[in-house]
């Protein structure tokens, strides 16, 4: 006689994975996903602060002498004699003017009015800037140190000296990071 061994019945195999772990770790991941995009829009919010920190507290534009400084003053206004009384103005302040006109260009000059330049002449536009409230730079390709002084429509008047010499003294707030 042959014995045969009886074996228990086997289940069959459903294909169903196990749903509890899988749900785990779904939401595992979703958490560690959330705690990551708080972490890095928190340190791009940091950057954009510190970056406008920077930007705030620029370094001041150098202290030149006036005299060596060439400045050709154009009125963008509809104004007739400002740019020959700011001319008159700035060279009483000591600074070179070799040209008293009109805007020759065809820019469109906005708000106080525009210091434009060539690299050579950077950091007297800068400086220039101090005596100008209010302008902003435009930096072009002459080679030439000369800078224009364009005003424009809302440009109230040069800077009296107190302001000036405010100034041009070093900023010492300036964050360490800059």
């Amino acid at each position: 006689m042959t014995e045969r061994t009886v074996q228990p019945p086997v289940r069959p195999r459903s294909g169903r994975r196990p749903l509890p772990p899988l749900v785990f770790l779904l939401v595992l991941a979703l958490a560690a996903g959330a705690v990551w995009w708080t972490v890095l829009r928190e340190d791009q919010e940091r950057r954009a602060e510190a970056a406008e920190e920077c930007a705030a507290a620029e370094e001041p534009p150098p202290s030149l002498d006036p005299a060596a400084v060439s400045v050709r003053v154009f009125n963008a206004t509809d104004e007739g004699g400002l740019a020959q009384t700011v001319a008159d103005e700035l060279a009483a302040r000591g600074f070179t003017i070799s040209e008293v006109a009109n805007d020759p260009t065809t820019r469109e000059v906005e708000g106080a009015g525009e210091v434009r330049h060539g690299s050579p002449g950077r950091d007297a536009a800068r400086f220039l800037g101090v005596y100008a409230p209010g302008v902003s730079f435009y930096p072009d390709t002459r080679a030439t140190a000369v800078v224009d002084l364009v005003i424009g429509p809302e440009f109230t008047g040069v800077a009296p000296p107190e302001e000036v010499e405010a100034a041009l003294t070093a900023s010492e707030d300036a964050p360490a990071e800059c």
